[in-house]
């Protein structure tokens, strides 16, 4: 007979502080994820890098997660060992990756062109340091998006049956505190020390406190297990290779993948292109404009809990997730006309853009655990995670050609650090364009998943608090 007594997670001061730890945690390795994002014309002129070479890095964060499958041995090793094991062991990863990024972007290696390839079929052809600091890169991106799953399966945990998408809209929306830290800082540490590695080595800081943060969660979670223990609830049963082929049998879940890829496609690499937009497109410093894009984080960071708290008492999750996608196609087309080019437009659409934002990921991560069986949701986070891993990886690279190849204009000289330098000008319409055909398809896929939750009863548009 199992016993009724009351363990950590009913009790609500104990949930709410798993989640600060667990969301602090997500804060420090959400800002090297964007850190260098609003030094990409300083990246091109230090480092003597193209745009296709800062493609190449900032793609880099998915290569080892989608060519070595390591988000599928991610979800496989949480689901076997728990979050606590793998949550010190992503983050061990982080700093790795962290390490060797700092390594390459600190002036230690040289500026020549490296190629990697097969015989005669060149695989990647750009410059030394940006292709070192793409391995840093890609080994973070491991520990990142393994976190990321981790996160989001101990949230689950200790709050499944309550508060669930508002528990995972906040967890969410602290880690957006990180990214618009990573937009704000980078400038002002660089124009402080002078250096361009100042922003990682903030990044590894935060890191180890992150590490700290995760140990004092494990503490609460161990005892929690104990609980439920002497409790006899019962334990999830554990991962089965079997697990993967009955997730993949699931055509909701593939239809909220391809949701999943097509909707973050169209943000995130808009945010490591976004400065140099506004700076091009709108005529601002590079001082200035990469506040800009931090708005979008920040707009996530205070409306990602509201939208997650109106899917936990009304439901309407796949509802949610269509306007969110709406949102997206509209704000990427307007950025693409040539002849809108107030700053203050430009202001508006990312705010706009931060509500779509928020819309999205607050319905869209707990509505995968509606669709997927408990034990099995790690697994099925990593999968998720791997598909959207191919879009983090290849359209940062797609962007970074289209520019070199049809959208630059010409040369300008611009003050950057007190010293004239000549920059690549762009166009930056048909990325754009490129970003709003994400956006239109995310449409398409978000109407699809209504139809099927309307078919099979996977209670997406119902409230998650029972």
């Amino acid at each position: 007979m199992i016993s009724s007594k009351t363990t950590l997670r009913d009790k609500k001061g104990f949930r709410w502080t798993i989640l600060a730890l667990v969301s602090l945690t997500m804060l420090c390795a959400y800002y090297l994820t964007d850190a260098l994002a609003p030094l990409e014309t300083r990246l091109e002129i230090a480092l003597d890098w193209s745009a296709t070479d800062y493609g190449w890095y900032t793609g880099a964060y998915g290569w080892f997660n989608v060519f070595l499958l390591m988000l599928i041995f991610g979800g496989m090793i949480l689901d076997k060992m728990g979050v606590r094991f793998t949550g010190v062991l992503a983050i061990g990863i982080m700093l790795v990756g962290a390490g060797i990024k700092y390594y390459a972007i600190s002036g230690h290696v040289g500026s020549e062109v490296s190629t990697i390839g097969i015989g005669s079929w060149t695989i990647i052809s750009a410059k030394k340091s940006a292709l070192i600091a793409g391995l840093g890169f890609a080994i973070f991106g491991v520990g990142a998006e393994m976190f990321g799953i981790t996160a989001n399966k101990a949230v689950i945990r200790w709050f499944k049956g309550k508060e669930l998408a508002l528990a995972i809209g906040l967890n969410t929306s602290v880690g957006r505190i990180g990214t618009a830290l990573a937009m704000f800082t980078p400038i002002p540490l660089v124009n402080w020390t002078k250096d361009l590695s100042a922003p990682v080595i903030v990044s590894i800081f935060l890191l180890c406190l992150g590490l700290i943060t995760f140990i004092c969660f494990s503490v609460f979670d161990r005892k929690l297990d104990k609980e439920e223990a002497e409790n006899q609830v019962p334990k999830e049963e554990e991962f089965k290779f079997s697990d993967i082929k009955e997730i993949a049998k699931i055509k909701a879940f593939w239809l909220i993948t391809i949701l999943c890829v097509l909707f973050y496609s169209a943000v995130f690499p808009f945010i490591k292109y976004a400065t140099q937009l506004i700076v091009q497109k709108f005529g601002v410093s590079d001082d200035f404009a990469g506040y800009i894009p931090a708005l979008l984080p920040l707009g996530a960071l205070i409306l990602t809990p509201v939208f997650g708290n109106l899917y936990d008492k009304k439901g309407k999750g796949a509802t949610i997730m269509i306007i969110g996608s709406v949102i997206l196609l509209g704000v990427h087309l307007l950025f693409s006309i040539p002849s809108l080019n107030s700053l203050y437009v430009a202001i508006g659409l990312v705010l706009i853009l931060g509500v779509g934002f928020s819309l999205v990921p607050s319905a869209m991560w707990p509505s995968v655990a509606k669709i997927i069986p408990e034990q099995r949701v790690g697994t099925a986070y990593s999968m998720v995670f791997w598909v959207q891993n191919w879009g983090l990886m290849l359209v940062p690279m797609l962007i970074g050609y289209v520019l070199d190849k049809y959208c630059i204009t010409g040369t300008a000289v611009k003050l950057i650090d007190g010293v004239e330098k000549e920059v690549t000008l762009y166009n930056y319409t048909i990325p754009m364009l490129i970003f709003a055909c994400f956006g239109a398809l995310a449409i398409l896929f978000a109407f699809w998943l209504k139809h099927e939750d309307a078919k099979k009863g996977y209670g997406l548009e119902k409230p998650n608090i029972i």
